[in-house]
């Protein structure tokens, strides 16, 4: 897959010499970022901190008053939630989108067409889960707060969902490098956006999984207010939040940049393959190894998975 419009690069340029050798090394960087990311860190330290900071007092702790304070809540924990690697790594993915020849406005005009078709996307998927929620969110299992020495349901849920996002990833990256068969890619040649809309809706996914706690605090709100309405908005602006920075920085890369980027993909289409190929694979072997594999040693059902000392 690769989410640049297709008329950019041919397909049969657009392959790694070592296809095999991107897809192993992108690998290992996934599983070695499992060994060394710490959920507390990300989550409490960074996240809390922001939402805490912007808030002006304890987010996780204080209950949400109103739709109002809702909304601003949902937007609020989407942006202290920016520094996940899923993000990372699907801005990854985005990555060769700035890198375009041209003046600094069309640079930017030819990042905001693709970050639209992604928003759209997410906020598709986005939107439809705030609405279930709305309507059953309470006999959901993200709802549940119980603690549990097993698998708790709302853990199953993310384990699933993640895992099933990390194998469509390493799967589109496979396709990337060209050893499977792309299959966007007949969709892609009849419509160019499809690539950016299926990577939104990957990204829209991560709610469905989601256990940050800043989101709980907003999944339940939105469940116990039973409106549809607001539990869309919600949730698509806690998505949108999510993704705000890292998209300000694609289109500050391709204002200041993007003209020497260009130039480099340029000098040899295959760089975009392999980048792409890369992103994805090491995203998609993250969500199923960290979500999949170490979460089952952490709950004691495995022996052992090699983790850091500060994990």
């Amino acid at each position: 897959m690769s989410v640049q419009l297709k008329r950019d690069v041919p397909d049969v340029l657009a392959r790694p010499r070592r296809p095999w050798l991107v897809v192993g090394l992108s690998a290992l960087a996934g599983f070695l970022l499992t060994v060394v990311w710490s959920a507390h860190f990300v989550d409490s330290v960074i996240g809390g901190t922001v939402a805490d900071g912007l808030l002006g007092h304890d987010a996780d702790a204080t209950p949400i008053a109103g739709v109002g304070a809702g909304v601003v809540f949902a937007f609020v924990s989407g942006l202290a939630g920016t520094f996940t690697a899923c993000n990372i790594a699907a801005f990854g993915v985005m990555a060769p989108v700035a890198g375009r020849e041209g003046t600094a406005a069309s640079r930017v005009l030819g990042v905001l067409r693709p970050l639209g078709w992604l928003a759209a996307g997410m906020v598709a998927v986005s939107a439809a889960y705030g609405v279930v929620v709305a309507l059953v969110g309470t006999s959901m299992p993200q709802f549940q707060t119980a603690t549990t020495t097993g698998l708790a349901p709302r853990l199953v849920q993310a384990m699933v969902v993640y895992g099933v996002v990390g194998l469509v990833m390493i799967y589109l990256g496979l396709a990337a490098a060209g050893l499977v068969p792309d299959p966007l890619a007949r969709l892609a040649r009849r419509w160019a956006p499809a690539p950016m809309v299926v990577l939104g809706a990957l990204i829209g996914a991560f709610l469905i999984g989601r256990p940050f706690p800043l989101f709980r605090v907003m999944f339940r709100d939105a469940a116990e207010s039973g409106n549809v309405l607001y539990g869309a908005a919600a949730f698509v602006l806690q998505s949108v939040g999510n993704i705000l920075v890292m998209a300000v920085l694609l289109l500050l890369v391709a204002w200041l940049a993007g003209e020497r980027i260009g130039r480099w993909f340029a000098a040899d289409p295959r760089r975009r393959a392999v980048l792409t190929a890369a992103a994805f694979v090491a995203a998609g072997v993250f969500l199923v190894l960290y979500w999949d594999v170490r979460i089952l040693e952490r709950r004691d059902l495995i022996p052992w998975y090699p983790v850091a000392p500060w994990v």
